[in-house]
């Protein structure tokens, strides 16, 4: 699924979406919100008038239209990219991020697609919707910044997939999402600070490289995300995967901080996959 407000990091999502993810089916999700109309169309609905209940019921009227259209144009997009695609208009009030994580649970989505600024544009802070989205979506959350360098672009369609290691039960659930999601494309585990863990060989029975890294000095989240960012870009990754909570290592370093760190800081696509993504009998 797909949160789509028009805003060019939203297609940029998409496109980049498509290339990870060829051939998927996909709800173009878009939440319809207050004030239920862009500021031209208010300014034009006032226009003229002074009853009150008029002027709200033309808002909600000319607000549903373009609600529908803005949604038709991103289903135009996603099939464009070679996705199946269908709209998913829902009204809402605020908790963007929230909203969407749940939608995305109720269409039992294998992942949860958004553009780095979020929904709302400029008028969003940026990285509210896939921060509070990553906090409290069940499934796993797709992050792609806007815009990308044309290298991390090029690395989309067949590149590598960088996935953060530390032994946890998150990694474990990080790993093994990358291989559903992802299963023609070499693994590359990131064992952060020489983690002495155990790291499989294989995934479904394809081989496994693991690296491991030094994080330096600095705040420890920033730090692993820094060093996650470099393998990937030393490698070409199409994108990087880390689960969202992990055990304290003996580095005293929570995996959870690691997966915001990783959304705030990578320059590349950032898939954030909970301890428990998708319920075993689904």
């Amino acid at each position: 699924m797909v949160g789509y407000d028009g805003s060019p990091a939203a297609s940029a999502a998409i496109e980049a979406g498509a290339l990870l993810i060829p051939g998927a089916h996909a709800w173009i999700g878009h939440l319809w919100t207050p004030p239920f109309a862009s500021e031209e169309l208010r300014k034009r609905l006032w226009t003229g008038t002074r009853d009150i209940n008029m002027f709200v019921e033309a808002i909600e009227r000319e607000g549903a239209r373009e609600a529908h259209r803005m949604t038709s144009v991103g289903v135009m997009l996603a099939r464009a990219a070679g996705w199946d695609a269908e709209p998913l208009v829902c009204r809402s009030y605020g908790g963007e991020g929230l909203r969407l994580a749940e939608l995305a649970d109720e269409k039992q989505a294998d992942v949860l697609l958004l553009g780095s600024r979020g929904l709302g544009g400029a008028r969003a802070v940026l990285g509210s919707v896939s921060d509070m989205a990553v906090h409290y979506s069940p499934r796993p959350v797709l992050v792609v910044p806007h815009p990308l360098l044309t290298d991390e672009y090029d690395a989309l369609a067949a590149g590598p997939v960088v996935v953060g290691w530390d032994a946890s039960a998150g990694s474990e659930a990080a790993l093994a999402a990358t291989g559903r999601l992802f299963p023609e494309r070499e693994i590359v585990l990131v064992a952060v600070d020489g983690d002495e863990g155990d790291t499989p060989e294989t995934v479904d029975g394809r081989p496994v490289t693991t690296v491991r890294v030094r994080a330096g000095g600095g705040a420890p989240g920033r730090a692993v995300a820094d060093a996650l960012s470099a393998v990937a870009a030393e490698r070409k990754a199409s994108l990087i995967v880390v689960g969202s909570r992990g055990r304290t290592a003996v580095r005293k370093i929570l995996l959870g901080s690691v997966a915001m760190a990783t959304l705030h800081r990578a320059h590349r696509p950032v898939m954030v996959v909970p301890h428990s993504p998708v319920r075993e009998a689904e």
